[in-house]
């Protein structure tokens, strides 16, 4: 009999659905294709017009109280099992750090723990939610699925065993951008010829403040600025100190963004905590030479196919784009290594590690 996977679907009706519902997706996707596990979804009670962010692969099935009242249910009082909504199942997927009580085996993605370190960084709401969910996670999980070593030595450095925990890279889309794409999309969104890339959702990790004042110190290049609002940070002041030089183009879709980093002439992702970084990869993917954050979790997956520059320091930002655009050679050789980087980094291995782990909790 296939295992019956329930897996916590609610970050596809966050405003901003960002990194870990794409993981959620896509790694979903690749288990479903593989056919040994069947996944349904749980979610919190949302209004009728309340759509998904994207159409599923997998059924949801809501509660009937909204999303506060189900995350302070599942972490302090241990209500609302995930039977409750879908019936037997034989595993729960906790795959983005809000818990449900173990009344299954019980396994949770843990993408980064800057949460603990950095609390100033997160938005209000943020800052109720993941303590409560990182100690039911540490209390109830089977085990701790998490996107790179860094992130895994932050685990074990806070008491948990490391045979509790397992090391599972996120993956990356493969998609062939045609020159034709990349003009469209220039023309369409009033790109300018060459510039600097950096997307994400605006907030204080993302370092964004740290790029800008780094491109002030290079003034013959704009910066693009691709994603969402987030919190904390009046992305508008933000930009001021660039002026025309900033191009905001806000949210991207999927179908544009990989013609979007084509474009670019630089990735720069200055991140101060990431506990992966998917932007990096996806900048790779496309050949676009990346500058990103030495000693943190988008070193390791950069691989040695990306300039690392200290992100404190706005005069080590402006010297790693410089490197790439004054140095030909140098871009060139970053354009062939990320591909390669990206190539070793699918959907399809992410899920194959996924699928070991919870083998491994169903002691198949």
């Amino acid at each position: 009999m296939i295992p019956r996977v329930a897996v916590t679907a609610e970050p596809f009706w966050h405003k901003v659905p960002g990194g870990t519902a794409r993981a959620i997706l896509r790694i979903a996707e690749a288990l479903l294709d593989d056919g040994r596990f069947e996944i349904a979804g749980v979610a919190a009670r949302h209004s009728k017009s309340a759509l998904a962010a994207v159409e599923l692969p997998f059924p949801v099935h809501h509660y009937s109280v909204p999303r506060p009242a189900l995350y302070e249910s599942w972490h302090r009082l241990g209500l609302f099992p995930v039977e409750q909504v879908l019936g037997p199942v034989d595993l729960i997927w906790a795959a983005a750090m809000a818990v449900p009580p173990a009344s299954s085996p019980l396994v949770v993605s843990v993408h980064d723990l800057d949460f603990l370190e950095h609390p100033e960084r997160l938005s209000a709401r943020g800052r109720r939610f993941f303590p409560k969910a990182w100690q039911a996670a540490r209390e109830r999980a089977d085990l701790l699925v998490c996107p790179t070593e860094l992130v895994a030595e932050d685990i074990v450095g806070r008491g948990i065993d490391r045979d509790r925990v397992r090391v599972t890279p996120l993956g990356v889309e493969l998609v062939d951008v045609t020159a034709e794409q990349v003009a469209e999309v220039r023309a369409r969104l009033a790109l300018p010829e060459e510039f600097v890339l950096w997307v994400g959702t605006i907030e204080p990790r993302k370092n964004l403040r740290n790029l800008v004042a780094a491109m002030s110190r290079l003034p013959d290049i704009p910066l693009v600025v691709a994603g969402p609002d987030g919190w904390v940070i009046d992305d508008a002041d933000l930009l001021v100190p660039l002026g025309s030089r900033a191009v905001r183009v806000g949210r991207v879709a999927e179908t544009d963004l990989h013609a979007l980093y084509a474009a670019a002439s630089v990735f720069a992702f200055p991140s101060l905590a990431e506990g992966f970084g998917l932007p990096v990869l996806e900048a790779m993917a496309q050949g676009t030479p990346v500058v990103t954050s030495a000693g943190t979790a988008t070193e390791e997956v950069a691989g040695g196919a990306a300039v690392l520059v200290d992100p404190h320091d706005p005069e080590a930002i402006a010297a790693g784009v410089r490197s790439i655009l004054d140095d030909d050679d140098l871009a060139s050789r970053l354009r062939l290594a990320g591909p390669r980087r990206a190539a070793e980094r699918t959907w399809a291995s992410t899920a194959a590690g996924y699928a070991a782990a919870f083998d491994d909790v169903l002691g198949r």
